[in-house]
């Protein structure tokens, strides 16, 4: 399941701060800031979606992460990969190579990172 622009940018802030209530999080947002009533509706949504929980203390909630910022972002590049990419990570790595004007050390960078990545999976 995904979230909009809006819950992640939500999500972020939790995952940050580990488990918070709704007036902590709305101290994150940039002025000017979202109605209260607005960011109670997108916890309502994030955790209806099962990204988040919370716990009661009295009358006001805590809420906490359920599902970690790595693997929200890895399902979601890898659907990236699914639908734009015919699912071929190579077709991703070409078009992410080419089209996002990398320089020649972060390419270099990248290659160490894959790599290694290499390494680690002939030795397991």
């Amino acid at each position: 399941m995904q979230l909009s622009k809006t819950e992640e940018q939500l999500m972020q802030y939790l995952w940050k701060r580990k488990k918070a209530f709704l007036k902590d999080l709305l101290e994150d947002f940039p002025n000017p800031k979202p109605a209260t009533t607005t960011v109670a509706t997108l916890l309502k949504r994030i955790k209806d979606k099962g990204f988040i929980d919370y716990k009661l203390f009295g009358k006001s909630r805590e809420y906490y992460p359920i599902i970690k910022k790595t693997d929200y972002f890895s399902n979601h590049v890898n659907g990236l990969i699914k639908n734009f990419f015919n699912d071929s990570a190579s077709q991703f790595a070409s078009f992410f190579t080419k089209e996002t004007n990398l320089t020649t050390k972060e390419l270099e960078e990248l290659k160490k990172i894959i790599d290694h990545q290499i390494k680690e999976q002939k030795n397991d």
